[in-house]
């Protein structure tokens, strides 16, 4: 029952979409936001359905129609089949939201809403949805002759969808038996409660180069103008003056002027009070008489001359402001603005300044909750990891599709229980990697020489696989391309130091496939009781290192013969990973040595090649003990002086000679195969 007494307050509107529900849409089969700040920044890799939440809202509140490819490919062999006995409603397209309000807020529009008799509730739910009208479908399907079912279907499902809009208390209520609960409302009733506007990725600015759209700044500055001026006439008296006088003096020269057309009128039709008068409307002169411009008043540019990324960031500033226009005139409890990313054309500098002032910008609107999405990590990484909600597709064990709205920093938070390497995941995926957001698979690299040398590595890895199928090809083993090069896909390669522990919880959050390049670092125990470093064929007593102890989950040292056990398989290789999704990958025995760092494995297996180009590689010292010295280890040891400037010369030369083509050691040829996949 509906509440009918309501006490209406006066007083700022405190109201705002706490949680957005969306079930059978495209990819969000059962996807929820949770939505209380007043930005929310909804990231995610491509495809993951961020498109499809705005667009479904606009569907809904706009009233632009659905069609058969709307509804979530799980739902179509259902839909297809569907007959006398489907459940029309568990395949339904439904958008639900849940609206806080306070106590003082003014009731007056929400209480159309309000069920629950119970003063300590404090919020209301909508149900948007868009449902196959069984009955009239069916008809049609026995009408249609011969077409087959599906097929018909597919072409006209959109003729037989019904879009209606209820309030109810709880998601139980929803349920086919409790249905009889739910209240039917009308759309209308709805706009007067909130209002929403939605800016679009695909914007008509274009460059210089494009004659279709040279005015589209001046369009918008028109529309501005034209709906300021009609909702706030006041605000423009004196333009308003200006044109009514200049009305008035083109009146008397228009008498003069058509004269001569105005007496043949008169006395060819009889019509003795025909005239012509000046009647210029303000968005008239706005709209041809005025226009975006660029320069000092002597030598300005027109805007489509400026630059495609300016012009964007122009559009998206004035569509703002546009919007927030809007939003005042119309003084609605909810309002809802969607922001489409904002970085489309823009280079990162001005994705940086977006980030922001965007705040700054919405700011002034009491009450507005806006929704950006958006690819880019110079955005992200300058908005509070609060605002972030990741969009993750998952697959359940029935192979159904899905993809999860998660609130990254609380769901994390949750993961990590050592506050400071929570903290520093914050910090560092601010300020250096936000891109790990939009990757699909990482590599993670703890040395400078392997970052530096990983691009070169993946080139050649690539190189060898293409030319390898180039050659099944045409020899018949196989008929088409299928190697995916590691170049051309999405992988993020990062440099991270001895921390790349710190990042479990976040790679499996984000379910990212990652491999981790690192070193054995095997030690021994000294004389003195302290670890110095041993060759891992030295009889080593330990690991000094923090990932691999960490992945493979080591006893503690002082638990002798566990410990010993366990370095043994990790010397031997065959230790088990803690993740999964996660291949920490180091040295292993290769052309009789077994290397200690990736120092001494890439001299291994390039020792000739080395010697012969001795003089151009830099970064080492000692150059003659590579003639004398026969142990790697010890070699490594006394050559290796600047690994930085030893691995920038190994670049140059191969980059410089094509005769020279370095030899990656094995263990990170098996990471690259493994991340390839």
């Amino acid at each position: 029952m509906r509440i009918k007494n309501i006490i209406y307050l006066s007083g700022v509107s405190k109201m705002y979409i706490s949680k957005i529900g969306i079930r059978n849409f495209r990819l969000l089969k059962n996807s929820t936001l949770e939505f209380k700040d007043n930005l929310c920044m909804m990231i995610g890799r491509n495809n993951s359905g961020k498109t499809s939440f705005l667009v479904l809202f606009e569907k809904f509140y706009n009233g632009i129609g659905f069609d058969y490819n709307d509804f979530s490919v799980s739902l179509r062999d259902s839909i297809n089949k569907i007959e006398e006995t489907t459940i029309t409603t568990d395949i339904a397209i439904q958008l639900t939201l849940e609206i806080i309000y306070e106590e003082n807020d003014d009731l007056s529009n929400i209480s159309e809403f309000i069920l629950d008799l119970d003063p300590q509730r404090k919020s209301i739910n909508i149900l948007f949805e868009c449902c196959i009208n069984k009955e009239k479908l069916l008809d049609a399907i026995c009408k249609s002759g011969n077409i087959e079912k599906a097929k018909f279907i597919r072409k006209y499902l959109s003729s037989y969808l019904d879009k209606r809009v209820y309030i109810f208390e709880t998601d139980d209520d929803l349920k086919k038996e409790n249905r009889y609960r739910i209240i039917k409302k009308d759309i209308d009733e709805v706009k007067k409660l909130m209002d929403f506007e939605i800016i679009h990725a695909k914007r008509s600015v274009s460059s210089s180069e494009e004659k279709t759209s040279h005015k589209v700044l001046s369009g918008l500055t028109t529309k501005y103008f034209n709906d300021n001026n009609i909702n706030s006439p006041d605000k423009f008296e004196e333009i308003n003056l200006l044109i009514a006088d200049m009305d008035k003096q083109l009146g008397d020269k228009y008498e003069v002027f058509f004269d001569g057309f105005l007496k043949n009128s008169r006395d060819f039709l009889r019509m003795e009070g025909l005239k012509i008068i000046s009647n210029i409307k303000a968005s008239e002169i706005v709209n041809d008489s005025s226009e975006v411009i660029y320069g000092d008043d002597s030598n300005y540019l027109p805007e489509y001359l400026n630059g495609l990324g300016y012009m964007n960031i122009l559009y998206l500033i004035l569509s703002v402001e546009i919007k927030k226009s809007k939003f005042n005139i119309n003084k609605k409890d909810i309002k809802l603005l969607f922001i489409e990313e904002p970085e489309a054309h823009t280079h990162p500098q001005l994705q940086y300044i977006f980030a922001r002032k965007i705040d700054s910008l919405l700011s002034d609107i009491t009450g507005l909750q806006t929704i950006i999405t958006t690819h880019s990590p110079h955005i992200v990484s300058n908005h509070p990891f609060e605002n972030i909600r990741y969009m993750l597709q998952t697959t359940d064990a029935d192979g159904v599709e899905n993809v999860e709205i998660k609130n990254f920093h609380k769901e994390l938070s949750l993961k990590y229980t050592d506050e400071a390497e929570f903290q520093f995941i914050k910090q560092y995926l601010s300020i250096e990697a936000a891109e790990l957001f939009f990757a699909n698979k990482i590599i993670f690299i703890e040395g400078v020489s392997e970052n530096m040398l990983m691009p070169y590595f993946i080139s050649l890895f690539d190189k060898e696989k293409i030319d390898d199928e180039n050659k099944e090809i045409e020899s018949g083993l196989k008929k088409k391309r299928e190697y995916i090069p590691i170049s051309s896909q999405n992988i993020s390669i990062l440099q991270v130091g001895a921390n790349a522990k710190v990042f479990r919880h976040f790679l499996e959050f984000l379910d990212l496939k990652t491999l981790i390049i690192t070193d054995i670092d095997t030690t021994k125990l000294s004389d003195n009781n302290k670890y110095c470093l041993c060759k891992v064929d030295g009889f080593p007593d330990a690991t000094s290192n923090e990932t691999i102890k960490y992945y493979f989950n080591a006893p503690d040292l002082s638990n002798n013969t566990d410990y010993k056990a366990w370095l043994e398989s990790i010397i031997n290789i065959n230790a088990n990973g803690i993740s999964d999704k996660i291949n920490v990958l180091y040295q292993k025995p290769e052309v009789g040595y077994h290397a200690r760092s990736f120092e001494d494995a890439f001299i291994s297996v390039n020792l000739d090649l080395i010697k012969q180009k001795i003089d151009d590689v830099n970064g080492l010292k000692n150059k003659d003990d590579f003639e004398t010295e026969t142990d790697i280890y010890e070699l490594t040891k006394s050559v290796v002086d600047k690994k930085s400037d030893f691995a920038s010369s190994l670049l140059f030369l191969a980059h410089t000679n094509d005769a020279i083509a370095w030899k990656m050691p094995l263990y990170i040829k098996e990471g690259l195969e493994w991340i390839q996949q």
